[in-house]
């Protein structure tokens, strides 16, 4: 018999970790473009003011001003806030983000559904 407990705690550790996963994904792909205007730039011996287009005050970057990716953004920083000890050292917003989404993986992804397959099994 499946504990109704057990089913929540999947399903919060599954839409957790999809919302991390979804804003990282949506980051490479803003790095990527940008990255590749930039180099396109240099390659045509245009000089470029901007050093990063996306880069905002806070600690998650968000490229595109539209409410969904926003939305996304800032669910994956309160779901990745109790990790910012180990993100705060780097400055590299590729190792940053690696490390929270590692993190939400090991400790929602893993972790939820463990505590979830426990509960099953003693119930």
């Amino acid at each position: 018999m499946l504990s109704p407990l057990a089913g929540v705690l999947r399903l919060a550790s599954a839409l957790l970790c999809l919302i991390v996963v979804a804003s990282f994904v949506l980051f490479v792909v803003d790095q990527t473009g940008s990255a590749s205007a930039h180099q396109q730039a240099e390659l045509n011996h245009e000089t470029t003011t901007t050093q990063q287009e996306t880069q905002t005050n806070g600690r998650w970057k968000s490229g595109s001003s539209g409410s969904p990716r926003k939305t996304v953004d800032e669910a994956a920083e309160a779901v990745t806030s109790p990790f910012t000890f180990a993100t705060e050292a780097t400055s590299s917003e590729w190792l940053s983000r690696g490390i929270a989404l590692a993190l939400t993986l090991i400790v929602y992804g893993f972790g939820l559904a463990f505590v979830a397959r426990v509960i099953r099994v003693r119930l």
